[in-house]
This record gives structure tokens, C-alpha cells and sequence, in this order.
């Protein structure tokens, strides 16, 4: 038997190291004599210790707990026997008097936050419990007590054993203590209720109705509604907003359109009343199971619930009004957002179920932009960027400019804290290519010339963790070929000499390909600087000769749009490589050309052909 300390006297280090080792070498001579109770012996010492503050050998039995990985089950069943102890572990856990000690009990409780978990779902106690309903007072008492700690893992097996009684009311307990039982689940019951309302058993149908109107949460208004306006059985409709008044009176004259939308916004915000039950890592999404006639769930991730029951509202919205648009719009936005949350979607999605992006990118603009001004409104990064990605794919310059109430979305998006939010709504007006004049234009050539920087060698800041390298190089090359578009359009809105310091940049570049398109636009503006840009890229030995000779030819439409802007040094090495007999033949061929688009005086092509006359 481990000896009770009871000295409370300081002990310095050396000593409470013995004391230590004697007691786990004590416990472990207890432990070998009784192998039946090592649990409930190292929690009784563990709790023991605690309590009189011994907490250097509580320490010990903690960690022994601990490394013997106990059945959570096993363990929550010691605090059911001494609650009193789990009391004192509770206030151990939140102690700053010993750190390790309290991050020890947390681990232990959550231990037996698990077992908690695992007793209070296992279908056989559930099970037993709906039988113990029909036995005397006390045991119905504590069966429906039990079925409440169960949540919404008891809601199946009642509905299974109702659909049984009515069937043959020889069977199982009495339907009418089940339908005292049921509603008194509370809140928990819900999100499986609301769904068993598709079965097509009238009898349980009504009792869930009752059960939903006695619980008494506006949650359940929107189902209810359903059942009112679509069920073909009047005794239900009738039954259903009886229902619906015990809740809310008023949503009597609210359509179940609207409700479910009000219910998917209350989702989609996290509203706290409708957080998933606590004591597991996952939630559940619940369905009926038509060929079965029962309830099923499907586990999902925490973190995109709320988003995934949005969606889902949103669907049971258009369901109700099929022209509902609100709907459309809120369920592309819980889509991006569940989609933010870098987890798998649930399996009742299945292998074919297409990403946010492609539903969106069929959704039009109208919906985009709901989806859009919510992100905007919201300042979440994730939905916006999907929408406006979604909006450059598809939308063309009316729809880009679309008015939701009094404002904009996609203009609004210009300014949004996030970097790609931003340049993606600058790249879609861009690809639109706008004909009308707009306040906001020069914030696209902004954010079009930011995104080059930002991707080019002369970064103005850093790419730091947030912003990849993979990203500012994607975005870069985007928006100079967006800025190609508009040339190339002659876009008479966009005036893109705001990005010229953007694009000379970008022709000294690393990579060939931005280089090129950046000479490509500079061709097109009617500046010195833009066409000496494209010069020194022709005439820079360093760079490959693809890249020079696609210099040469922007060069050949610059001097077309703009005329000869080139000082004369620029000219003589344009003439040294025409000359030279031991240029590349291709590049000797495009400086020619570029030297002939310049229109020089016939002086410098006098002596270009005495140059290469014999004598």
C-alpha cells in the first residue's frame, strides 16, 4: 500500500527527489501487488497528492496515468465514481502555481473528455436508455436525463424505436413516453430533427413537428415553414405552423425562402447558438436516409462547418423558391469560405463534386457580386479572391461595372487590404476591357503596375510568408499581359503611362517572357523613355537572342506609332549590328528592320550602303 504523506514542512530539492523516487517505487510494489486497479490506484494517489499539495508526487502518478494510455472510457468512469476528485482536477488544471502539473491535468482531462464523449454516443447505452424510458418513475427520470447527455446521437435510436411501436405496438417502450422524451433532448436535437422531417412515416413526422415547436428554437422556423408550405397532408401543414407560433409568431408570414436564408447567414457568421456539440473533434452533418427510413450523419471538419450548413440552408432556400437569388449568391460565398479552410471536403460531397470555382464561374455575374460585396463588406480575402477570379473568367465590361444598391463590388475591390484581391480585380477590368470611363481606372493601372513590380526583380518590398514567390510571379505575368490587352485593344479608358516605371522595370527582368510582353507594352506608349527601354533591351549583349530580337520588333512598332525617339548613341549600336558581319544573322535581320522603322535622314543610310559597296 503507498504511504500517505501527511508533513507539510518545506523540503528542499535533494529531499523531494528521494521522496520522489520512494513513492513511485512505493506505487509501483502497489501496482504489482493488485494488477486488477492500476488505473484507479494512480488516479486515487493522483487526486490524492493534488489535494494535499504534495505536488511532486502527484506528478509522478500523473505521468504514470499517462504513459500507461488509458482507456478513456476506463478513466471517465473513476470521475463518475468521484466527482468530488474531478472537481479537484478542474482546479488543477487552471493552477499558476505549478505549470507542469497543470498542463499535466489538462492532458488527463482531456482524457476523459474523450470517454465522457464515448459514453454518452455508444448506440448500446443509447439503446438501453430508450427501453429504460418505459420502467418506473426513477428510471425513466434518469433515461431521459441520460438521452439529453446523449445530444443528438440519441435522436436517431428514439425515432427508430417510434417508427417500430407504431408499426407493431407490442415493441419496445411506450410511444408516448418516447414522445415526452424527445422534445426534452433540447437544443442538441435539432440539426437531426429538422432532417427527419423527410420521412415519409406521418406519425413521426408529427411528433417530430411537436418536438421541434416544444424545444423552441428559432433554428428549427425555417423547416417548419417548409413543411407548411409544401407537404401534401394538411394535418401536417396545420400541425406545422402551430408549431412555428410556439417559437416565433411572426415567421408565420415570413416564407420558408427567407428563413432558411436568414438561418444560412446566422451559419455563415458563426453564430454561437449554432455551434456543433462539444466534446469531439468533428461535427456532424445529418441526412435521411430515404431507402433506410433513418437518420445517418457524416462527420465533418470543425472548421468548415458552419460554412457547409450555410451551403446547405442556402439549398434547402431554392428548394423552397427556386428564383430565390439571395441564396445563390451566400451559398458561392460559404463555398469559397469552406474552402478557406484548407481541410477535405465532407465525403457526402462525392469524387465528382466540382470545386467553388466552377460553380461559380457558371453562377454569372449577378450572384458573383453578391458573393463579392459580402467579401468586401466581411474583409475576407478568401471569398473575394474566388469571386473576382470567378468574375475575370467570365464577365465582360457591363457585368464588371454591375451596382449592387449603391455601390460596386469589383471597384471596391481595387482597395481591398488584400494584395491579391486587388490585383485580380485590376487584372479582370483589364481582360473586360472597359469602354466607358470610369472614377476608378487609374487604380486599375495601379494595382496593374504594383503586381509587376512586386514580381520582378525590384521588388519594393520583400515577399515574405503571406505573399509567395510563386504568386508574385503569377500575378506579374498576368498583369502584363493584361496591360497587352489593352493596348493592343487601343483601350481609350485605361491610360497605362502610369505604369511605364513598372514596365521598363520588368524589360530587365530574369525572366525572358516578362521581358518581352513589358517591351510589347512599352511599345505602344508614346514616351522616350518607353522606347529607349526597348532599345537598351535590343541592344544588350547579355540577353539571349530571342529576347533581343523580340526587342527589335517592338521597337519597329514603336517607331511606327511614335516615330524615331532615340539618341544617336542608341542609333550607332543599332547601326553596328546591321553592319557587322559577325552578328547573328536573325538578330542582324531585326536590328535592320528597327533601323529602317526609325525613318533616319539619308545620310546615315547613305553610308550604310557605301559600307558594304566594293571598291
Amino acid at each position: 500500500m503507498v504511504p500517505r504523506f501527511a508533513r507539510n514542512d518545506v523540503l528542499n530539492g535533494r529531499t523531494a527527489t528521494v521522496l520522489l523516487f520512494i513513492g513511485c517505487f512505493v506505487a509501483g510494489a502497489g501496482l504489482a501487488q493488485n494488477p486488477a486497479q492500476p488505473l484507479a490506484n494512480n488516479w486515487n494517489d493522483f487526486l490524492h497528492y493534488v489535494k494535499i499539495a504534495r505536488f511532486d508526487l502527484a506528478k509522478g502518478y500523473g505521468q504514470a496515468i499517462l504513459q500507461a494510455k488509458p482507456d478513456p472510457a476506463e478513466l471517465f468512469g473513476l470521475v463518475q465514481a468521484n466527482q468530488q476528485g474531478y472537481d479537484i482536477a478542474m482546479k488543477m488544471a487552471e493552477s499558476v502555481h505549478d505549470a507542469e502539473l497543470a498542463q499535466l491535468t489538462q492532458q488527463l482531462l482531456s482524457i476523459i473528455d474523450q470517454g465522457r464523449f464515448s459514453h454518452r454516443t455508444e448506440p448500446r447505452i443509447i439503446v438501453e436508455e430508450v427501453r429504460r424510458l418505459t420502467s418506473t418513475p426513477r428510471g425513466k427520470m434518469l433515461a431521459i436525463r441520460r438521452l439529453k447527455d446523449a445530444g443528438e446521437y440519441a435522436v436517431p435510436f428514439v425515432l427508430d424505436a417510434m417508427a417500430q411501436v407504431i408499426q407493431d405496438p407490442s415493441t419496445g417502450p411506450r410511444l408516448s413516453d418516447m414522445i415526452e422524451a424527445l422534445p426534452q433532448i433540447g437544443r442538441p436535437a435539432i440539426r437531426p430533427l429538422v432532417a427527419a422531417l423527410q420521412t415519409d412515416n406521418a406519425r413521426v413526422n408529427a411528433e417530430v413537428i411537436r418536438a421541434l415547436g416544444e424545444i423552441g428554437y428559432p433554428q428549427s422556423l425555417a423547416h417548419l415553414k417548409y413543411v407548411a408550405e409544401k407537404s401534401p397532408l394538411p394535418d401536417l401543414r396545420a400541425l406545422a405552423l402551430v408549431s412555428i407560433r410556439k417559437i416565433d409568431p411572426q415567421a408565420v408570414n415570413t416564407s420558408a425562402a427567407a428563413l432558411f436564408y436568414q438561418l444560412a447567414e446566422r451559419y455563415y457568421y458563426h453564430d454561437e447558438s449554432l455551434a456543433p456539440t462539444s466534446g469531439a473533434a468533428f461535427a456532424n452533418m445529418w441526412f435521411w436516409d430515404a431507402q433506410a427510413g433513418r437518420l445517418v450523419r457524416t462527420e465533418v471538419d470543425q472548421a468548415c462547418f458552419h460554412e457547409l450548413m450555410a451551403m446547405r440552408c442556402c439549398e434547402w432556400s431554392l428548394r423552397s423558391e427556386e428564383q430565390f437569388g439571395p441564396a445563390i449568391g451566400l451559398w458561392l460565398a460559404a463555398f469559397f469560405k469552406a474552402e478557406c479552410a484548407g481541410v477535405p471536403m465532407p465525403e457526402y460531397f462525392g469524387p465528382n463534386h466540382a470545386a467553388a470555382l466552377v460553380y461559380a464561374t457558371t453562377a454569372g455575374p449577378e450572384y458573383l457580386h453578391q458573393a463579392l460585396a459580402r467579401a468586401v463588406n466581411d474583409r475576407h480575402a478568401g471569398v473575394a479572391l474566388g469571386a473576382v477570379e470567378a468574375l475575370a473568367t467570365t464577365a465582360g465590361e457591363k457585368s464588371l461595372m454591375y451596382t449592387l444598391g449603391p455601390s460596386q463590388p469589383l471597384m471596391q475591390a481595387l482597395m481591398f487590404p488584400d494584395r491579391a484581391v486587388r490585383y485580380s480585380a485590376a487584372i479582370a477590368i483589364a481582360n473586360a476591357g472597359p469602354r466607358q470611363p470610369f472614377t476608378e481606372s487609374r487604380m486599375v493601372v495601379q494595382n496593374l503596375a504594383e503586381a509587376l513590380s512586386k514580381g520582378g526583380r525590384q521588388a519594393p518590398t520583400p515577399v515574405g510568408p503571406e505573399w509567395s514567390a510563386q504568386q508574385a510571379e503569377a500575378y506579374a505575368l498576368r498583369s502584363v499581359q493584361a496591360m497587352l490587352a489593352l493596348v493592343t485593344s487601343r483601350n481609350p479608358v485605361i491610360d497605362l503611362s502610369g505604369a511605364m516605371a513598372a514596365l521598363i522595370g520588368a524589360t530587365r527582368d530574369p525572366r525572358p517572357e516578362l521581358r518581352v510582353l513589358a517591351g510589347q507594352v512599352l511599345a505602344y506608349l508614346s514616351s522616350p523613355d518607353a522606347q529607349r527601354a526597348i532599345a537598351a533591351m535590343a541592344l544588350e549583349a547579355a540577353n539571349d537572342t530571342t529576347v533581343r530580337t523580340a526587342a527589335f520588333e517592338s521597337l519597329i512598332r514603336s517607331a511606327k506609332l511614335n516615330g524615331n525617339m532615340l539618341p544617336d548613341t542608341a542609333i550607332n549600336d543599332i547601326y553596328r549590328i546591321v553592319s557587322s558581319t559577325e552578328a547573328d544573322p536573325t538578330l542582324r535581320a531585326s536590328a535592320a528592320a528597327a533601323y529602317g522603322s526609325l525613318c533616319l535622314p539619308s545620310p546615315k543610310v547613305k553610308s550604310l550602303i557605301l559600307d558594304q559597296a566594293r571598291n
